[in-house]
């Protein structure tokens, strides 16, 4: 901040700090899961506190619709990084804010989110570390970690349903991230909760991870995956069907998950997912020199030959997704965009310069395919074609 803006008076600020909340959306305040059955449960997070969320009531035609929006935020895959973990607001509800703003498709405002402004929208706070999988009762003496996602889960939903979400005629779950893979992990768990009758669906963005090598040929992602899944005891919260076939850290994959899913699933990703190519295909232990480095950091700095190990991970990506099926009750938004997340940020979810495929921006593609007005499955064409992305730039610590 500049030296001359701290002058600026409180009135001032004060028009500045509403009109911020405008734009990043309604703030709601946090709600912690600490009833009976949760506690009885053992429902808590990586340092025992209790889990939590944030609920904005539904009105007018929206009162029996429930969004439920899971947070991101990556893994820990080991004693090691669970303790550090379990020392943030990804480990510990005591670290939480007790007020967020809502956004994206979690808006108020029919302007900002056409089909779901007015639902019953809940965002879910991840502290647990395994995407809701991980389940072991006993508790470490010396750590005092609790891996304990599955049940958060089910305490959750048992809260949410007890405040008339067993009553919801539609329901959404939808997630970014480690968020994402959540929703399509627990997509058919979802469904079964609700009732018969309701229109019931899943919505995964940046969630569709992929096996892929990195650049030095290591399969790194897949190692670090078995090991989040045996740290945290998630096999039980895998599908049999898969882990009866397939080492249970590929089980935590969607391409070994999705086309087993009996629900509708919408699938919105970037084919250059940012997060997937800074950490699947260039992680920092595959480029020691750091000839990736400007790269991975803004799309538009790679070289012809990065570029060209770009487009055979969008191909693999591409490839993967294709084996789930073309079911007509799939969703698919997948652009070239180098960003990761797209459903919680208001300019990419629905705003006059929005990312488009087909003059159609994620909020109505995903709207129409929710309420069965039209289906959508779109892919894009390589990048740099897409003049609507906004592609992400990161800060590269290595520069003055």
């Amino acid at each position: 901040m500049a030296n001359g803006s701290l002058h600026v008076s409180w009135c001032r600020a004060l028009v500045c700090a509403l009109a911020l909340v405008a734009a990043d959306g309604l703030l709601v305040d946090i709600t912690y899961v600490e009833t009976a059955p949760a506690v009885a449960k053992g429902a808590v997070c990586l340092d025992g506190s209790a889990p939590a969320y944030h609920l904005a009531r539904g009105f007018g035609s929206g009162v029996n619709s429930w969004l439920v929006h899971f947070e991101g935020g990556g893994w820990c895959n080991n004693v090691t990084s669970c303790l550090q973990r379990k020392r943030t607001r990804l480990g510990s509800s005591k670290e939480m804010a007790t007020q967020i703003a809502f956004s994206g498709i979690l808006s108020d405002t029919p302007d900002y989110n056409p089909d779901f402004y007015n639902w019953n929208k809940v965002k879910v706070r991840y502290c647990d570390g395994s995407s809701f999988t991980s389940d072991v009762e006993q508790v470490d003496p010396t750590t005092k970690l609790h891996y304990r996602g599955a049940r958060i889960w089910q305490a959750v939903m048992d809260d949410l349903l007890a405040k008339g979400m067993d009553k919801a005629e539609n329901a959404l779950i939808s997630g970014c991230s480690a968020g994402g893979l959540t929703s399509i992990l627990h997509c058919d768990r979802f469904h079964d909760l609700l009732p018969p009758s309701a229109r019931v669906k899943c919505l995964s963005d940046a969630g569709f991870f992929i096996n892929e090598k990195d650049v030095s040929g290591v399969g790194h992602i897949a190692a670090f995956f078995n090991d989040v899944v045996t740290t945290h005891g998630s096999v039980k919260n895998l599908p049999s069907s898969c882990t009866s076939t397939l080492p249970p850290g590929l089980c935590f994959l969607p391409q070994n998950e999705v086309n087993q899913i009996q629900t509708p699933l919408f699938i919105l990703n970037a084919a250059y997912d940012s997060w997937q190519v800074r950490n699947i295909l260039v992680p920092g232990v595959a480029d020691p020199p750091g000839t990736w480095r400007s790269c991975k950091h803004d799309i538009d700095q790679c070289s012809a030959a990065q570029l060209r190990v770009l487009q055979g991970f969008r191909d693999d990506f591409l490839k993967a997704v294709a084996e789930q099926g073309n079911s007509a009750s799939r969703g698919l938004f997948i652009n070239s965009c180098f960003v990761h997340c797209q459903s919680e940020t208001q300019e990419l979810w629905f705003s006059s310069d929005s990312p488009m495929l087909g003059n159609t921006t994620i909020a109505d593609a995903v709207g129409a395919w929710f309420f069965d007005r039209s289906p959508f499955q779109k892919i894009d064409c390589p990048y740099p074609c897409d003049s609507t992305c906004h592609n992400r730039v990161y800060d590269d610590p290595s520069r003055a």
